[in-house]
């Protein structure tokens, strides 16, 4: 026969694994970089026109930055980053001039709009 006592121990249990289940799915929602043109490692024949970065969640771009070096570690003027109102999950940072040849380093950090921050880094050249 079991005691009062260890029900009561086996109902928290059970309610605390069941409470774990629900609250995971928001503590895991960060912004991740699912996608991004020009692509990680990517050796572009034509220099883009504006980055595109597309995350697994809605951006609050006031909030956000990208910043971009070219060859010889001197940075790149880009315009401001907007949303891209046919997609709410992908933001594109216009390029102010176009890009000679040489390799490219883009770093960027995110406000997700459930507040969550992440950042990251990727490369690619031009030819």
């Amino acid at each position: 026969m079991m005691s009062v006592q260890r029900i009561a121990s086996q109902v928290i249990a059970t309610a605390m694994v069941a409470m774990s289940a629900m609250v995971a799915p928001s503590a895991l929602a960060h912004a991740h970089l699912k996608s991004q043109y020009p692509a990680a490692s990517a050796q572009m024949t034509a220099a883009p026109q504006a980055l595109t970065l597309t995350f697994s969640e809605k951006i609050e771009t006031e909030f956000s930055g990208l910043t971009l070096t070219g060859p010889d570690n001197t940075a790149v003027a880009t315009g401001p980053i907007k949303r891209d109102p046919a997609n709410g999950l992908q933001i594109i940072v216009p390029l102010e001039k176009p890009l000679t040849s040489g390799s490219y380093q883009v770093k960027w950090h995110v406000l997700s709009v459930d507040g969550h921050k992440t950042q990251g880094d990727y490369s690619f050249s031009v030819k």
